[in-house]
Order: structure tokens, then C-alpha cells, then sequence
């Protein structure tokens, strides 16, 4: 046996571990950049004040939004209407508040349907590759060729106005920019090592795209849906102007700026006041996609 001291392990006390810095978990880290972005902060705030609305519309509105006082057709703001009465006597600001349900509702259904295709598709084309990757990108290509606003009123004016069908017809309209900027994504990482560690390790082709691959091309899709969720809410405001969206008598803002269309000169604030609701939130939207797009790049400084 050798006589050789065995050194002993080192310890490290509680005070030593008290000089080392914290590491942030990486949500800290960008929950800060997002914050250093104030006009984020506060688009972020005013889309948590419509949740709340959306969420609480029955405790918060005054009035009921299909109330009719015939009474009060077209009167101005007051101290009991405080943005006053559409053409027909309902309470416009009662009216804005059910209306924030079915901008959200259509908002966030329709752009949740268009990521989960998206991503899905742009994933499975720059993975696979070849064939593959040809029939879906012309696909994409297909769908992207056509006007937008064109291929949503064939549809609607096909399946009906509803809501659903307003949140599932826009959903698979838009998911074309997902998958073209998800393909592009996955083209850069499927050669990565930890790509071809995971496939040495014996994992399959769909345990790679949605464990390993989707996780990390999350971020830029993350920042485009964020900022098309505003734009979503005005397509469905203008499908609901043009009587193809929301069907009436449902609060909604498009449906609220027709109605006050035909009465824009004598009373303007049917149209004025749902008009700054939808500005109001897609701005918002707009400002919380810019702080995301900040807070996501790895380049950015704490």
C-alpha cells in the first residue's frame, strides 16, 4: 500500500458560494431586455387591461351591449352614456367592451391555428428536404400568390359569418409566412451537432423536429405572430364591416364601425369610438412584438 497522503476533496462553504454571482435563467434575462423597451411595457399593459375587460365584460359594462332605448338613437356622450348611443339606442362603450372578446377571441384563435401549421409545414420542408420540401414550399408559394383580403371573402362568403368560422378561416389563410420563415430556420439547424448528436443517439425524425428543432427556431416566430395578431384583428374587423364576419346582432368593432358608416356626418361617434379601440389595440400589439423581437435577439446587451 502506498504511502502517499490521498488528498481530500475540496468543500465550498455557504460564504464562498455567496461571492458567486447568481446566474439569471435565460426568461430573466429577457424578461429584462423587454422591460428596458418602456413603449412595450406599455402596449404590454394595455393588452392585459383588454384581457380583463374580455374576461369581465358582464361585471364591467354598464349596460347591456344589445339594450335597445330607442330614446336615445345617436345621442352624445354623457354622464350615463360616456360615449354615447349608436343609431339604434345600445350603449357604445358597453359595445367596445364585448367587442374586445371578439377581437382577442379571433386574434389569438386565428394566429393560433396559423403557427401551429406553420410551423408544422416549414418544419417538416427544411427537415426532410427534397420532395418533400419541393410539394410544400410550392404549396407556400401557392398560397401566399394570392391577395389576401380577396381569398378571405371567398371563403367567408362560402362558409358563412360566424365567429368560429372567422377564427378558422383567417387561420388557414396566414400560416404561409410561418412556414416559409420556419423552413428557413430549420435549413440552418438541422446540420447543427446537437442535431447529429440526437440522431446518434438513436432518436427518431419526430422526436428531432419537435424536441430539438421547434424549441430553437420558436424565437423569430414568436416576434412575427406578436405583431400579426394586430393585423388579424383588423382583418377581422374589416370581414365584420363588410357583413362577412361577426354576424350581427354580437358586439363587434367591425360590425360597430358599419352601423355608424351611414350616420358619419350627423353622429360621428358610432364610428369614432370603435375606430381608436381597434387602433388602440393594435398598436399595442405592435409595440409588445417590437420588445419581443429586442428582448429574443441573443445580441442585445443586458
Amino acid at each position: 500500500m502506498s504511502s502517499q497522503a490521498i488528498s481530500e476533496p475540496t468543500v465550498t462553504t455557504l460564504e464562498e458560494m455567496g461571492k458567486v454571482p447568481p446566474t439569471r435563467s435565460e426568461r430573466s434575462r429577457i424578461w429584462r431586455r423587454f422591460v428596458r423597451y418602456r413603449p412595450g411595457l406599455v402596449g404590454l399593459t394595455v393588452i392585459g387591461l383588454l384581457v380583463i375587460l374580455a374576461i369581465f365584460a358582464p361585471l364591467i359594462a354598464p349596460y347591456e351591449p344589445d339594450a335597445v332605448d330607442t330614446s336615445l338613437r345617436g345621442a352624445s356622450p354623457s354622464a350615463e352614456h360616456w360615449l354615447g348611443n349608436d343609431d339604434i339606442g345600445r350603449d357604445i362603450l358597453s359595445r367596445i367592451i364585448y367587442g374586445a372578446r371578439i377581437a382577442l377571441i379571433v386574434g389569438i384563435g386565428a394566429t393560433a391555428i396559423a403557427v401551429t401549421i406553420g410551423v408544422t409545414v416549414g418544419a417538416t420542408a427544411g427537415y426532410f428536404g427534397g420532395r418533400v420540401d419541393f410539394m410544400l414550399s410550392r404549396l407556400v408559394d401557392t398560397l401566399m400568390s394570392f391577395p389576401l383580403l380577396a381569398l378571405l371573402l371567398t371563403l367567408s362568403a362560402v362558409f358563412g359569418p360566424s365567429l368560429r368560422n372567422v377564427v378558422v378561416v383567417i387561420g388557414l389563410t396566414v400560416w404561409a409566412s410561418y412556414a416559409r420563415l420556419v423552413r428557413a430556420e430549420v435549413l440552418s439547424l438541422r446540420e447543427r451537432d446537437f442535431i447529429l448528436a440526437a440522431r446518434a443517439s438513436g432518436a427518431g425524425d419526430r422526436r428531432i423536429i419537435f424536441r430539438h428543432i421547434v424549441p430553437n427556431a420558436l424565437g423569430p416566430v414568436i416576434v412575427i405572430a406578436s405583431l400579426a395578431i394586430g393585423g388579424i384583428i383588423i382583418l377581422e374587423s374589416a370581414l365584420s364591416f363588410l357583413g362577412l364576419g361577426v354576424s350581427r346582432p354580437t358586439a363587434s368593432w367591425g360590425t360597430m364601425l358599419s352601423d355608424g358608416r351611414e350616420f358619419i356626418r350627423n353622429y360621428p361617434h358610432i364610428a369614432i369610438a370603435p375606430g381608436i379601440a381597434i387602433t388602440i389595440t393594435v398598436l399595442s400589439f405592435n409595440l409588445v412584438g417590437d420588445g419581443l423581437r429586442d428582448a429574443l435577439d441573443p445580441r442585445q446587451k443586458e
